[in-house]
């Protein structure tokens, strides 16, 4: 094997035996970016299937047990089961926009306070509603306020992947809101909240469409399935790499 290190067209130049193997620079580099960038994606499936493990797991624990939420200020953790005792407050409601349906039919996520009686204020996502014939049509979600005791898992208030602007949309009640974040909610109902939302238990009554999923919409097998593909994918890009600029010394 005899080694020729080029410059201009090729980076380097190898013999081996009766074969040459001297690939273009440009070749050589977009072979780089291709591998690179297949390679990123395949550890960020990677990634994603350790998130989607750690979101199974502790879904899976909250199952287990349903705890008395006794503060608004809880620390336990996400996907919890509760039971709270208290109140709603109907006259102070929250439309979070932009919300579809499991089916991706445009329409809102209803957000109630709810007084805990221990002292408190939580924010309960009764469900899913469809949209007006306007938007100016808003939904009745009228509910007893008389005390109750609810069930249902913490979770937190939905995020976008990207934020733009205030999450205030509308004024009055009920208030529209655009992905709101927690001090949005807070300055618009005037009172201080807990950190986490009650997602009602589709067995309890005064909610609406509840078929939104808890689960991830797939598991952490099908991230691993993509990452293995990303990877070979990679391989493959290296093994055409070679075996197109592998040729014989007298051509």
């Amino acid at each position: 094997m005899r080694t020729c290190a080029c410059s201009g067209e090729y980076i380097v130049a190898l013999h081996i035996g009766s074969r040459r193997f001297a690939p273009p620079l440009i070749a050589t580099l977009l072979t780089l970016v291709g591998m690179a960038s297949t390679i990123h994606l395949g550890v960020w499936q990677l990634n994603r299937a350790d998130e989607k493990r750690a979101i199974l797991e502790l879904i899976t624990a909250g199952e287990a047990t349903t705890r008395t939420l006794s503060s608004a200020d809880s620390q336990w953790p996400r996907y919890q089961n509760v039971s709270a005792v208290g109140h709603y407050d109907s006259a102070h409601q929250v439309l979070l926009d932009n919300m579809p349906s499991l089916h991706g039919m445009p329409g809102f996520r209803v957000f109630t306070p709810f007084e805990l009686a221990s002292g408190g204020w939580v924010l309960v996502d009764r469900g899913w509603l469809p949209m007006g014939p306007t938007r100016a049509t808003l939904p009745d979600l009228d509910v007893d306020e008389s005390p109750r005791t609810i069930v249902g898992r913490l979770d937190d208030v939905p995020r976008p992947g990207l934020r733009l602007g205030e999450g205030q949309t509308s004024e009055g009640w009920p208030r529209v809101l655009n992905f709101p974040q927690h001090t949005d909610l807070e300055r618009a109902l005037d009172r201080r909240l807990g950190q986490r939302i009650i997602r009602l238990d589709p067995a309890q009554p005064d909610g609406f469409e509840r078929s939104f999923a808890m689960r991830p919409d797939f598991g952490p097998n099908r991230h691993i399935a993509y990452a293995v593909q990303w990877f070979a994918l990679a391989a493959t890009m290296l093994i055409v790499y070679v075996l197109v600029n592998l040729k014989s010394r007298s051509t």
